[in-house]
């Protein structure tokens, strides 16, 4: 959801990453994994966004001067008891929140609406202008819109349902859908239309003044200390070493890279190439053994809230892969500090530096990036025992406030090679969170049922030929124009779906989600765009599918 102020005067005189106020955007933030995405696609139009709690008060955003205001969705219902706080003054929350401050309804659904649809768009409105009348939009959302308030009008529908809605004169608009997102086709035009038409921001928010701020910040915080920089060659690691280098003095910098044994073939020895040639001495230590072998301290339970903890199975024993990206997070600090032992360095005199992203700090839940935010998964240098060395001030990490897409410019400004910039992302991780692991098949009541409705979806040319109550569950949850694309795609394509009895992590309406893997298979090449087609359909039909 998004809302404007289009009268406001930009006067923050406080730390600003480039220095200036013009164009500033406020994102609440109500405790969506959408939350940063939404930041990122602000920022690639070059305007400054800041995210906020939800709870933010209205005095405080109307001191600071921000020209717009957008807020993000979240977990829970507007009806829930742990439903997020916010102060009314601002007039502006969540769609379903800001329909329900002005005096409209609000009710729960009894099904989600999760998936890619086809809705209809008012494109007179200043928010769709440029658009078709229909497009295809990302719904995640359990709650909807009953009736409208007094003020507003209906700007559009999937359906029956309230898709979005529009105060022109206030400059308020509230979507159901997420225009930050890939699926959503033209989510960036709304945005877009947003900020520069609505608000009148202006896009001055570039990677060269907040390279000038990183460095400056790493010279404050670090001074003649030392820093170990943990460095596993990929981009946003070397970006980081990076930045050290042209902050600090040489012999300040300490580059370890860590082979954990879970690495692509001959990972250590091209990341010692390729960084030998930059110029960066590096030291390289073996630890498979160590990580093989590693293990970390967890709660007795997830419903236990004590602070009693239990030591973790080894990670070779591990299935979880929550536990197993903590008890590699948590190693490679153990062996970071071994080579700090090694070195006779002390410990209080080194700083710890990581290529910490915000994506790698929203998913975790961080305070840093997001108060409201589900765990989605926990990433591997945003654990409990980094989070500890944070709250000490003995954690550099210079690209916290950068998204992967900025960390790849800042690299070209840096100087940085396109084989380096450009790489391919591989998780810190490694192989051990890639292969997927489990004790026993996780097979629960519906998979008979799911799986027989993922036949129907990838042989419908032929299952419409055989009425079924399954299939006419399948075609009330698609439009008349899929349904012909669907049968168009099993007529030409011979594809086969089915259910792995085994759980990944996913996302639903912003949530964590840990539930069935689906695999396709064909005899042919991939056709991508139709397999990318069902990917839209199969959550949309199977929510317990990631």
């Amino acid at each position: 959801m998004a809302v404007c102020n289009g009268d406001s005067k930009l006067d923050i005189k406080s730390k600003e990453q480039n220095g200036s106020c013009e164009g500033a955007v406020a994102i609440l933030d109500a405790g969506a994994q959408y939350g940063k995405v939404i930041d990122r696609r602000v920022r690639e139009m070059f305007v400054r966004s800041e995210i906020l709690p939800l709870e933010t008060p209205a005095f405080a955003i109307r001191e600071q001067g921000y020209r717009a205001i957008i807020i993000s969705g979240g977990p829970a219902s507007v009806y829930a008891e742990d439903a997020p706080w916010f102060d009314p003054a601002i007039f502006t929350i969540g769609k379903p929140m800001m329909n329900k401050v002005f005096g409209g309804t609000v009710h729960k659904k009894s099904l989600r609406e999760d998936g890619v649809f086809s809705i209809g768009l008012d494109n007179t409105c200043s928010l769709f202008r440029g658009l078709q009348k229909e497009e295809l939009v990302l719904l995640t959302h359990g709650d909807s819109v009953d009736k409208v308030a007094e003020g507003f009008k209906v700007v559009a529908q999937s359906g029956n349902i309230i898709a979005g809605i529009a105060n022109e004169q206030k400059k308020l608009y509230g979507t159901q859908f997420h225009p930050e997102v890939d699926l959503t086709e033209r989510g960036i035009e709304m945005l877009r239309n947003f900020l520069f038409e609505i608000a009148g921001c202006t896009s001055n928010f570039t990677v060269q003044n907040r390279q000038e701020v990183c460095i400056n910040d790493i010279k404050e915080k670090v001074g003649k200390s030392k820093v170990l920089v943990l460095l596993s060659g990929g981009v946003d690691s070397t970006v980081c070493t990076a930045l050290l280098n042209k902050a600090l003095d040489q012999e300040q910098v300490i580059a370890v890279h860590i082979d954990n044994g879970f690495m692509r073939k001959r990972e250590s020895q091209s990341v010692e190439e390729a960084l030998t040639k930059l110029g960066i001495k590096l030291k390289v230590v073996n630890a498979a053994h160590t990580f093989y072998n590693g293990t970390t301290t967890l709660p007795i339970s997830e419903e236990d809230r004590t602070p009693r903890k239990r030591i973790s199975k080894t990670l070779n024993m591990t299935t979880n892969p929550e536990e197993k990206r903590k008890i590699i997070g948590d190693t490679f600090v153990k062996v970071a500090n071994e080579v700090i032992g090694e070195m006779n360095l002390k410990p209080e005199e080194v700083f710890l530096a990581q290529g910490t992203l915000r994506p790698d700090l929203i998913e975790s839940a961080s305070h840093l990036a997001s108060g409201k935010a589900q765990v989605i998964k926990t990433h591997h240098n945003d654990t409990e025992l980094i989070r500890k060395l944070r709250d000490e001030g003995k954690v550099i990490e210079p690209l916290k406030d950068f998204h992967k897409d900025e960390v790849r410019a800042l690299g070209r400004e840096l100087g940085l090679p396109e084989e380096i910039v450009c790489r391919h992302p591989f998780p810190g991780p490694g192989l051990s969170i890639r292969v997927i692991c489990a004790e026993e098949p996780f097979i629960c009541k519906d998979f008979a049922e799911t799986n027989n409705i993922l036949k129907i979806i990838t042989d419908f040319s032929a299952s419409i030929k055989k009425p079924h109550t399954l299939l006419q569950r399948v075609k009330s949850c698609i439009s008349d124009e899929e349904e012909e694309k669907l049968l168009q795609i099993t007529s030409l394509h011979s594809l086969n779906a089915f259910l792995l009895p085994i759980k990944t992590v996913g996302v639903q309406g912003d949530c964590r989600s840990y539930s069935y893997v689906c695999g396709i298979t064909s005899k042919e090449s991939p056709h991508w765009e139709s397999l990318l087609f069902l990917s839209r359909l199969i959550p949309r039909m199977c929510h317990s599918i990631n």
